[in-house]
């Protein structure tokens, strides 16, 4: 299967794929966010305005503008006599197939050229079906209707196959300071690149602290604070100059990483950045400091998956709990945050277990990365990955794992892997949860 990136899809085992069974309205997971256009429903029933409304909430239609009336076919003609035809109408007739066509054709007259129509109907017939494309109506859905039929619909109008495809974004957030969101991020990037030979960029949006630089040995001159400053002039000429490269398929969008003056973001400003990079490259992993602001909120409310990173305690339980809360509100037709746990079985520390923030949040981790002080502080003070220090370390296996979650893709099997490694890390698992 392909999906709407132009990259193969493979199924993959365990519990993710357990997730598509159960839920399939993550089938749509992947439709393509809507433009800038202006869109009039006029609809019969009220089920069906009620679930325009809900998809309206969408973040794949946050850039659309949307009116809704009641009264059909008929309303909309009646209405359009005195005024213009929006980019698209969504309308909905009760009427039987005769009554429809006539309904519609009196509408066609009072349409502008260019004005796209999504009809709903109570009628489940091929022939209306065919007959409607014929006279130009972009599609037809048979009622009752769901959120994703709607939003589906209207992608699919505006998914251009000849343009090149939309990247997705992945925001990383913290639920607290210090939880190590960061070296994730830079992580689970890195594994996408070399593990996958997908392209990435990491955007780190940390601008006045950010590490990426550190952590992949860069120092470049330029980067995401020169874009976010000027956002209409990134072009992909600029973008190429701004960007450090770091490998064949990895990208950095460094942070200057210097107090000389005040980040203050605007939240169009971080959205046309992140536009301009995901008509480039498949894979945007953005790094989100640990704050709530405006611009904060927007880029991770409007990313196409979030990460988690947390810490088992307290305080990173709470601040979980709202991150998961506040994304299931906003997120209704997506999948669930990806949670990681880090820093687990720090010798000493009193620690909630992985079972019990797991039934708190009604939310599994995905991964589990134990404390190994040696490991990180070795690949943070040479800047480097860990896989780079140590392949075989099963911090370097959960990163692959999360890489493959997040891009749906299987793990590719390494030369080095023993026959035993599966097992030990299910009991390495298994002693996490306990």
């Amino acid at each position: 299967m392909i999906n709407d990136a132009g990259y193969s899809l493979r199924s993959y085992e365990g519990e993710a794929a357990l997730e598509y069974e159960e839920k399939p309205q993550y089938a749509a997971i992947r439709m393509r966010a809507i433009p800038r256009v202006n869109i009039q429903a006029f609809c019969e029933d009220q089920d069906t305005a009620e679930v325009i409304e809900k998809a309206y909430a969408d973040r794949r239609l946050a850039k659309a503008q949307l009116t809704l009336q009641m009264g059909g076919v008929q309303a909309a003609a009646a209405y359009y006599r005195n005024a213009s035809t929006p980019n698209l109408i969504i309308i909905e007739s009760l009427l039987d197939r005769e009554e429809m066509l006539g309904d519609l054709d009196r509408l066609a007259e009072v349409c502008d050229p260019g004005t796209k129509v999504i009809a709903v109907g109570h009628i489940n017939d091929v022939l209306l079906y065919r007959e409607l494309l014929r006279r130009g109506v972009s599609e037809y859905i048979v009622a009752p209707v769901n959120v994703l039929q709607i939003i589906d619909s209207i992608s699919a109008i505006y998914a251009d196959p000849e343009t090149r495809p939309l990247g997705q974004v992945i925001a990383f957030v913290g639920a607290k300071g210090g939880a190590g969101s960061s070296t994730v991020c830079h992580n689970t990037a890195f594994a996408i690149a070399a593990s996958l030979n997908s392209d990435v960029v990491i955007a780190d949006l940390d601008l006045p602290f950010g590490t990426a630089g550190l952590d992949f040995n860069q120092d470049p001159i330029r980067g995401i604070a020169d874009a976010l400053s000027s956002p209409k002039r990134l072009d992909e000429v600029l973008l190429a100059r701004l960007l450090s490269r770091c490998s064949d398929h990895l990208s950095l969008f460094a942070a200057p990483g210097t107090l000389d003056r005040a980040y203050d973001l605007e939240p169009q400003a971080c959205e046309t950045v992140l536009d301009a990079v995901r008509e480039n490259v498949p894979w945007i992993a953005v790094d989100v400091p640990h704050l709530w602001t405006a611009w904060a909120k927007q880029v991770v409310l409007r990313a196409d998956r979030v990460v988690i990173t947390a810490v088992p305690d307290l305080a990173n339980l709470r601040n979980a709990k709202n991150l998961v809360d506040q994304l299931k509100a906003a997120w209704p037709n997506d999948r669930l945050p990806l949670l990681v746990l880090n820093q687990v079985a720090l010798p000493k520390r009193p620690e909630i277990s992985v079972k019990d923030f797991a039934r708190a949040l009604e939310l599994e981790p995905k991964a589990i990365i134990e404390f190994d002080a040696q490991l990180f502080g070795t690949a943070a003070n040479n800047g480097q990955m860990v896989e780079e220090v140590s392949a075989k370390a099963n911090a370097a296996e959960q990163f692959r794992a999360v890489a493959c979650l997040l891009t749906d893709r299987t793990q590719p099997k390494s030369e080095h892997m023993s026959l035993l490694a599966p097992i030990l890390s299910r009991l390495r698992l298994i002693k996490a949860r306990a």
